[in-house]
């Protein structure tokens, strides 16, 4: 974790100085991974010395951390938004793959570095990041779950937290496929057509239907 002296120092920068920092850390880290990213680099691209930035972040480790915690918070403001509503389940659901194609579209290079860290190599620094970004997610999609399980908005033999990681793995890899090459690919081999060119609006209705028969269908 970043410690508060340094947190505090990076705070008290300007507005436009802290969002010219992290938008070249995600372009740098997003491109070259945690390993291969320098922070040196990260500085001179950023305008500042290399002591100065070590005044921001003891470490690289702290400053990707940071990095990731900007985009983080870019998409829980929208998925607040969207649990906090009174609508049912799959109402949700659809502004959730909505909000999941335009965030993909908006902010490349934040998912690209999800992507990149989930083939993360040190151990124990994966289970971290796991933490990081997974937890607050995770308990948003289990809660809005559980509660649609609790009104009968949906199949009553359910698992909530199963069916919030099935749905999450969704969402992520629609995310990847709109901005990792791989995923791209794997997405024209599928359907034969390339996502860039594809009308979201089939993506979405297509997905929303799977999402609604694994929710809502149950064998009598």
């Amino acid at each position: 974790m970043i410690e508060k002296r340094y947190k505090d120092a990076f705070e008290r920068a300007s507005d436009e100085r802290k969002e010219k920092i992290l938008e070249i850390g995600i372009q740098e880290f997003s491109s070259k991974g945690f390993e291969n990213a320098n922070i040196n680099v990260i500085a001179k691209n950023a305008g500042i010395s290399i002591g100065l930035m070590y005044k921001y972040f003891s470490t690289k480790e702290d400053l990707f951390v940071t990095c990731l915690r900007r985009g983080m918070d870019i998409l829980d403001n929208t998925l607040d938004e969207i649990m906090r509503s009174d609508d049912k389940l799959l109402v949700k659901a659809e502004k959730l793959i909505r909000v999941t194609a335009r965030h993909s579209k908006a902010n490349k290079n934040y998912i690209k570095l999800y992507n990149e860290i989930t083939s993360e190599k040190d151990g124990e620094r994966a289970r971290l990041l796991a933490h990081e970004i997974e937890t607050k997610t995770s308990q948003k999609y289990i809660s809005c779950i559980a509660r649609a399980l609790a009104k009968g908005d949906v199949r009553s033999d359910l698992d909530p937290r199963l069916f919030a990681f099935f749905l999450d793995n969704l969402l992520t890899s629609l995310q990847f496929s709109y901005t990792c090459d791989y995923y791209r690919e794997r997405f024209q081999i599928y359907t034969g057509v390339d996502v860039g060119t594809m009308d979201d609006e089939q993506v979405v209705t297509q997905l929303l239907k799977f999402i609604e028969s694994a929710f809502t269908y149950q064998k009598q």
